[in-house]
């Protein structure tokens, strides 16, 4: 069983993939990680994105474990905006699409894969078995953005997260390769009222039967 799940950032779309994942006993993969851990390994290198070759892009991309655990050196704000410049190239999205395809395919323990990203239900994976679209009001994303950099010791302004949402959510809807948007055939979740068990009740119930596909909306 193969199950995808796109959404914009800080939609929650993390959280119901590894919750998911794990109730039904499928291996995960967080693709949104992916293009962080290539923003950080462009940092490390000092490699600058305005002139960086396809070759040194490739071979960055190449050194990356897709099954390692990340840590939280990701998930600082400054990776999420490299995450989403590097995510803008075709050499990187070229390189990284056969992996995720490799990974849904041919998953680690073999009973199934979910991933979850921005472009996984309408390029990555178009055939999936199931496929969900998460978003969420950009205010309320920003908020709980803010709180998780709080927790991680980030000296962050609500209003610098919230231009930042902002910004990404313009720069993947509107990027010409891969950008993000709803799949014709996703189930579509608005989660601003809604917290991580209730998104994970609904997409269980879906799963089971319990509802008919509807259109994303406002994207």
């Amino acid at each position: 069983m193969i199950i995808a799940i796109d959404g914009t950032a800080a939609s929650g779309k993390g959280t119901l993939g590894r919750t998911l994942a794990m109730r039904l006993g499928l291996d995960y993969l967080d693709t949104g990680q992916l293009y962080r851990a290539v923003g950080l390994a462009v940092k490390l290198a000092g490699v600058n994105l305005e002139d960086a070759s396809d070759e040194t892009l490739k071979t960055l991309i190449d050194q990356l474990d897709l099954c390692q655990k990340f840590g939280p050196e990701l998930r600082s704000s400054e990776i999420g905006e490299l995450a989403s410049k590097v995510a803008a190239i075709a050499q990187v999205r070229t390189s990284l699409l056969e992996r995720q395809r490799d990974f849904a395919h041919n998953p680690p323990h073999g009973k199934g894969a979910v991933l979850d990203g921005r472009d996984i239900g309408s390029v990555v994976l178009p055939d999936a078995d199931a496929k969900f679209f998460i978003d969420a009001a950009a205010d309320i994303r920003a908020t709980r953005r803010h709180l998780e950099l709080k927790a991680r010791g980030e000296d962050i302004e609500f209003s610098e997260v919230l231009a930042d949402i902002i910004k990404r959510d313009c720069r993947d809807k509107n990027r010409t390769i891969a950008p993000l948007i709803a799949a014709s055939d996703a189930f579509f979740i608005d989660s601003s009222d809604k917290n991580a068990d209730e998104v994970l009740a609904i997409c269980l119930d879906y799963l089971d039967g319990g509802h008919e596909p509807q259109a994303a909306t406002g994207l």
